[in-house]
Order: C-alpha cells, then structure tokens, then sequence
C-alpha cells in the first residue's frame, strides 16, 4: 500500500496538461485532486459529449483521461478528435477493457474505482 500514500511527485507528470472528461461530479474531483497532487494542471473538466468534443477541438493539452460513456453517450467522437490532433489518451471506465471500442483496444484503460498509484500507472503508459 505505501504507493498509494506516497507522496512524491512522479516526475514525468508535473507541468503537464491533462484534459479530464467524467461524467460523474465526484470521480471528476477525484481526478483532479489526484492530477494536481502529481504536479499536472487540469484542463476542463468536461461532463457532457458537445463540451468534450469543444475543449478537444480548440485546448491546449498533452494528454487526455476520458470517461468511455459521458452521460449515455459514447466518448468516440471525441476520441477522433484527439487521434486526429496526435495527442496522446487513456479510457475510464468501470466496464473494463471489454467495454472499449476494437479500434482503440491498444489505448491505456484506467478501471474505476482506481488508486493515485493505478492512475499514474495509467497516465506513464499512455506518454510511453
């Protein structure tokens, strides 16, 4: 358990801009919390499909975290987004990877509930 109360800051996360997408108020905070403890700033967040796809469109960031269902609606369009500007994603979800798109079954998948020692796992393999 010590990685999950460790208080260092990874290093290759601090100063970077991570694009949130969550639906759900309290995982939302919950990321934030975690991102900015890592030293990363948080652009959005997002909860609904048109504003994802509005802040992928036209933000500044290095890499997104995106809820694969946004209120019912399926992240996709937004993923097409990010794919076609070349930034880097990992899918949250608390359906697995089983609940991921085939075309996109190689992107990190963080599995809700997750630690801040899961998440940065996720977000390094989603930079490597």
């Amino acid at each position: 358990m010590m990685a999950d109360t460790d208080t260092r800051m990874p290093a290759g996360l601090s100063g970077l801009k991570i694009l949130v997408v969550e639906d759900e108020v309290a995982i939302s905070m919950l990321l934030e919390d975690m991102l900015l403890d890592f030293g990363s700033e948080v652009v959005g967040p997002a909860g609904r499909l048109a504003q994802a796809v509005q802040l992928a469109e036209s933000a500044s960031f290095d890499l997104a975290i995106l809820d694969v269902n946004l209120a019912g609606e399926p992240i996709y369009p937004v993923v097409d987004v990010i794919a076609r500007r070349g930034i880097r994603f990992l899918f949250s979800t608390g359906y697995g990877a089983a609940g991921i798109d085939g075309a996109w079954k190689d992107r990190p998948v963080l599995q809700k509930p997750f630690s801040q020692a899961e998440l940065e796992r996720a977000l390094t393999a989603a930079l490597a």
